[in-house]
């Protein structure tokens, strides 16, 4: 492939760059007026407090929708929700093919059947190893260790040079499932010349190596043989690798398997198909469960993060029709803690220790490990790969900075550090921020997808923190109050320190405001309306300390 007159190769990350989640990286090929795009991972991130309602956070893809002519394709590397999950939401406003392995593409059109009006997103499948062609760019799928089936590393080919995107990997010497991290491969690029390595950073703050998969799997086989009463373990859906873990060391120990949750039947289901779960006994019904002894069985469930709905925390308040947990059951958590669940999840756990559970989590025992690299898995893969660039993201500013100390140190001579938004130029000359593009975060809240405003977000936060009056003023026709004001609060205190009724407070502040307008300012309907919104407002902030949201209707 030729070199185009003033090509430039830049890298755009729109998500998942100064922060964990919604991952969403752009490259762009050709001169500046005239670039050629890929996407490389649509992600979602989940809504916390903050954000009363929503169901998911995705990214703003404003900056992309506009070269939507030069939009040559998607690539997803792998099927976790924060590099694929936006896919559903985002891809009718883009239109552009999308490559994704076999279980990706399983789980999405899995997920499709069980989402109301979800689009047919035709995929072209991709397999590790192979090497297809995008537009301007080759790209090759190699294949890492990772939480996930089938999760790539891509090598993306332009005239101008190659560039490592890494996906979330680590190097695992026993996976559950495989794959290895394919060393053989990254070295041929490194022998060949690797322009730029962009780099998971979530684990850069740990030292060493991660365990492996096969030591988590030999754990969970102790503790299942030693446990005396039933045992739930609860993990991420998507981690097929855990699943087939949990359950071999189910059958070594001579018990029964169930499964618990929507999501997780649906990744078995994927991955059994694609011949992953080959080899297992099959898992029981739920209406077996009450037949079976307690010291047969382990349940695999839903609900690791504390998920009110999930299937662990229907066990724990008892809320299963065919299923419970008794006094002496062992309660594993085969997983981490999101940032921003610690609260439900605690909640979880004391419900089910009130129930007379044994909690087994991570810390107690080798129950989990990380899909990511840490400290000395990534110099390795600098080592490997040698780029001439590196470029640290997945991950919020610490992890950034982190490893971008570790690529300096370990010899790589240009690390750009770069956030959401920044358009880095790593083609010509020295790698720079050559531009700032939109970028934000839309929301996807019931049926609708939009802006924090147009979603009305914001107000729902405030409305979350200090509730709703609504007041009604009529005037007759001499611009006089034609009785008092309807007032109806919702969400606000009942009545100051005294005892005084706060609606009977903000009604005499309504009235007051009417009553200092001269009559014939009056007239001016607007004016009146914003004078009894801002007294409310007042009145209720010296009398309690909180400003709720007020809307006034004034009609004559």
């Amino acid at each position: 492939m030729a070199k185009a007159d003033n090509a430039e190769l830049v890298f755009v990350p729109l998500g998942g760059v100064g922060e964990i989640g919604m991952n969403f990286a752009l490259y762009g090929y050709g001169p500046a007026n005239n670039r050629e795009w890929i996407i490389i991972d649509v992600g979602v991130t989940f809504p916390d407090a903050a954000h009363p309602g929503v169901d998911l956070i995705l990214p703003d893809t404003r900056f992309i929708e506009d070269k939507l002519a030069k939009l040559r394709g998607i690539v997803i590397t792998h099927a976790h929700e924060d590099h694929y999950g936006a896919l559903h939401d985002i891809w009718p406003k883009l239109k552009a093919p999308v490559w994704m392995t076999p279980f990706g593409a399983g789980l999405l059109e899995a997920k499709r059947q069980g989402e109301q009006n979800a689009p047919k997103i035709p995929v072209t499948i991709y397999r590790a190893g192979e090497k297809f062609t995008i537009g301007p760019f080759e790209i090759e799928a190699i294949p890492v260790a990772h939480s996930i089936p089938e999760p790539m590393s891509l090598a993306i080919t332009t005239p101008v040079g190659t560039v490592i995107h890494t996906g979330d990997w680590k190097i695992d010497p026993a996976p559950s499932i495989g794959p290895m991290t394919d060393e053989a491969r990254f070295r041929a690029y490194g022998d060949k010349g690797v322009l730029a390595l962009v780099c998971d950073s979530t684990n850069a703050l740990r030292e060493g190596d991660s365990p492996s998969e096969q030591a988590v799997g030999e754990s969970l086989k102790k503790l299942i043989e030693e446990a005396k009463g039933r045992v739930a373990v609860s993990t991420f859906s998507s981690n097929v690798g855990r699943i087939v873990a949990i359950a071999r060391a189910a059958r070594d120990a001579g018990r029964q398997v169930l499964v618990l949750g929507r999501s997780l039947k649906r990744a078995i289901d994927v991955a059994g198909e694609l011949g992953y779960m080959d080899g297992l006994p099959e898992f029981i019904a739920e209406e077996d469960y009450g037949f079976i002894p307690r010291e047969n069985l382990v349940v695999i469930c839903t609900g690791s993060q504390g998920e009110p709905l999930a299937a662990l925390a229907k066990l724990s308040r008892d809320e299963m029709k065919s299923v419970a947990l008794t006094a002496g059951d062992t309660v594993i958590f085969s997983s981490r803690t999101i940032p921003g669940n610690e609260k439900a999840i605690l909640e979880i756990k004391n419900r089910l220790i009130d129930l007379g559970m044994k909690i087994i989590e991570d810390g107690d025992a080798l129950v989990h490990v990380s899909g990511h690299p840490r400290r000395s898995e990534l110099k390795r893969m600098y080592e490997w790969v040698r780029p001439a660039i590196g470029v640290p993201v997945h991950g919020e500013a610490a992890h950034l900075v982190a490893q971008g100390s570790l690529m300096s140190m370990s010899g790589i001579r240009q690390v750009a550090q770069v956030r959401d938004g920044d358009m880095l130029r790593l083609y010509p000359g020295a790698a720079e921020i050559v531009d700032q593009v939109p970028f934000g975060r839309v929301y996807k809240d019931g049926k609708l997808v939009g802006s924090d405003e147009a979603m009305g977000i914001k107000d729902r936060r405030k409305l979350s923190f200090a509730g709703h009056v609504a007041v009604n003023v009529v005037l007759d026709d001499k611009y006089e109050l034609a009785g008092d004001p309807d007032l109806v609060a919702i969400g606000v205190a009942e009545a100051d320190a005294s005892g005084e009724l706060l609606e009977d407070i903000m009604l005499d502040a309504a009235v007051g405001a009417v009553d200092s307008i001269p009559r014939q300012r009056r007239k001016d309907l607007d004016l009146v309306q914003e004078s009894v919104r801002r007294s409310v407002r007042a009145a209720a902030n010296e009398t309690w300390g909180k400003k709720p949201l007020v809307t006034v209707f004034v009609t004559r």
